[in-house]
């Protein structure tokens, strides 16, 4: 993820490929070492987008932007395991594009490599956005980078399920509260709350807010705070509060089961708000509670324009115009619908909301939402992330105990993070 401490690059692109699956069809597109002017010419954009074509609201704006910087963009679109390598192996031969656009985890890795800028280095403003969005994207005090949105998790939950059961959504203030609406919703006949805790980097993603709900931290997972966390959830599933399918569950399959309208809760992100709007179910959204109440900190997802290493430095001048096109409140609101965020400035959030009013709670989510490589993890998130999903994945299916799984996950990545 800085130019000042290159790394082995071998090793880290063997490393890429755990580093990208934290969670973005074209062909491959010209390098900067193409364009000789800096004052114009072609300037390339790499993003984790392959899904929007050149027809798209989202390649539009790319489009638009380059031409306010009096360029051309010739934009691609890779899935973000694909990108994270290509931008690795780019850095190392110095073709490297112009602009290139993370998910916010991998930011950490391309700085480590040395092949991004900082936003200093840069002269790039990043005084706008929200200081808890912008931390995925800092190691050591250096900004790698400007988000363009944001998105996290909270619960939704069907008001229907809950009035059956005599539930009162006001009465869930904590974990102690909500425990009880569950047990409420189960012996009235209905079904609790699903979640993923499937043994990837998305069961790591949800069980975050819940284990830093607790007051945990990622560089002491056995803590009694952290098996607090992990205990809630065990015994969730082992009381019939959770169902086991928890353990196989994506955040797609999870959806899938709250969208039956059989449970009472799920635990679920932004880009589900239109699909639940279209379910007909009577929903609400609730801020995942912390242990003793307050809004738990849930893990931040969204990209990060960065702008990587250039052999012609007179280029960049024109890159951080296109950067500060696409990060505009215009761009932002236009985008960020599209592209289903919260925007990462109070001003551009204040805009989406006065637009799409139900986005206030997920406004309040990202508020108090927190960066996974932040507290500077940095590279080492992943391999403390891997060692707690596997952890839950124990813990859960009754194969150890919720502190055995935590101190065998802590011993592990204090090993791996040596």
């Amino acid at each position: 993820m800085t130019k000042k401490h290159m790394r082995g690059m071998a090793a880290v692109i063997v490393a890429a490929a755990t580093a990208a699956t934290l969670a973005g069809c074209a062909t491959g597109g010209t390098t900067s070492s193409s364009s000789t002017s800096a004052a114009g010419g072609t300037y390339t954009f790499w993003d984790p987008y392959p899904q929007f074509d050149a027809t798209s609201a989202w390649a539009k704006r790319i489009d638009s932007c380059g031409t306010e910087a009096g360029v051309t963009i010739e934009r691609t679109g890779y899935d973000t395991t694909d990108l994270t390598n290509k931008a690795l192996l780019a850095g190392q031969q110095g073709s490297s594009p112009d602009l290139l656009l993370v998910d916010n985890p991998v930011v950490s890795t391309l700085a480590d490599a040395g092949i991004l800028n900082t936003t200093k280095d840069l002269g790039l403003d990043t005084s706008a956005f929200e200081a808890n969005i912008l931390a995925a994207g800092q190691i050591n005090g250096d900004t790698f980078g400007v988000p363009i949105g944001a998105n996290t998790l909270a619960l939704y939950y069907n008001k229907s399920v809950l009035s059956a059961a005599g539930v009162d959504i006001a009465s869930v203030k904590d974990w102690s509260s909500l425990t009880d609406a569950l047990t409420k919703v189960a012996a009235a006949g209905k079904k609790g709350i699903t979640f993923s805790a499937i043994g990837t980097e998305e069961g790591s993603f949800q069980f975050l807010p819940w284990f830093w709900g607790s007051g945990a931290k990622l560089t002491e997972l056995n803590s009694t705070a952290g098996v607090d966390a992990l205990t809630l959830w065990t015994d969730w599933v082992k009381n019939g509060l959770a169902p086991n399918s928890v353990l196989n569950n994506t955040q797609t399959t999870t959806w899938q089961e709250f969208l039956t309208g059989e449970y009472a809760f799920g635990e679920n992100g932004t880009w589900q708000l239109q699909s639940v709007k279209d379910s007909g179910i009577d929903y609400g959204i609730l801020t995942i509670p912390a242990k003793t109440g307050g809004p738990a900190p849930a893990p931040t997802g969204g990209e990060f324009l960065t702008i990587p290493v250039q052999s012609d430095t007179a280029r960049y001048g024109t890159s951080v115009k296109i950067a500060n096109c696409l990060t505009s409140t215009a761009a932002l609101v236009d985008t960020d619908n599209t592209l289903s965020y919260v925007a990462p400035t109070k001003e551009a959030q204040a805009a989406q909301v006065a637009k799409t009013p139900d986005l206030q709670p997920w406004v309040d989510a990202v508020a108090s939402a927190k960066g996974r490589t932040s507290d500077n993890l940095g590279t080492k998130y992943p391999l403390i992330s891997e060692q707690l999903w596997g952890a839950v994945q124990q813990s859960l299916s009754g194969s150890q105990t919720p502190q055995a799984a935590a101190d065998q996950a802590q011993s592990a990545a204090a090993t791996a993070t040596k």
